[in-house]
């Protein structure tokens, strides 16, 4: 696999470091892990080479997107080749249970709604008793004020599909509920996104 192949988000140059910074505080020195929505393998292969003692197993619903994956983590030995995963598949074929924890970010605002519920009955049904759901990406909550960035954003997410947009995490939150999840800690990150931990409660 050649770098030809890499696709490349300037955002997810930008959060690398600080969404790295809260993975090596809230997970185990080891592990195995699924991320949902790898995108284009940027996150796979940062934070699987900083945290080398947890098997990464990085996944998309876009079948484009497993080769820039498979670039990206070249050379990474604890890297499982990419895989198709749509969260809205019931069950997830092909994913072990028992993960230690799943990490998904920018999937919640930008897929129809009904993807956050499957997210979460995926993850109850895959996580072991003490996995943690990681979530990551910009949500609208009650009581704080959105930041003009966001409600921008939202509102091109809405043009581009009337379907995306960004999620109450109240809402977001009930569905976890409703699968047994509790929300164990919110971390605020750079430009307005959240990082979210989910846990059984």
């Amino acid at each position: 696999m050649t770098d030809d192949a890499r696709l490349h988000s300037p955002a997810a140059d930008r959060n690398a470091a600080p969404i790295l910074a809260v993975l090596q505080r809230v997970l185990p020195p080891q592990g195995t892990l699924l991320e949902i929505a790898s995108g284009t393998g940027q996150h796979a292969a940062a934070f699987a080479a900083a945290l080398p003692r947890w098997r990464w197993l990085p996944t998309d619903a876009d079948p484009r997107a497993l080769a820039s994956i498979a670039a990206w983590c070249a050379g990474l030995a604890n890297v499982d080749a990419p895989r198709l995963l749509d969260v809205a598949a019931e069950p997830w074929n092909g994913v072990p249970v028992g993960l230690d924890a799943i990490y998904c970010a920018n999937l919640i605002h930008i897929a129809p709604w009904p993807r956050t519920g499957a997210l979460m009955r995926g993850a109850a049904r895959h996580l072991a008793p003490r996995g943690v759901l990681l979530t990551y990406g910009p949500y609208v909550e009650d009581e704080v004020p959105t930041a003009p960035s966001n409600l921008a954003f939202d509102a091109d997410l809405r043009a581009r599909d009337p379907a995306w947009g960004l999620r109450r995490l109240a809402e977001v939150a009930s569905e976890a509920t409703a699968v047994g999840f509790a929300l164990r800690e919110r971390v605020a990150l750079p430009a307005n996104n959240l990082l979210l931990v989910w846990a059984r409660g």
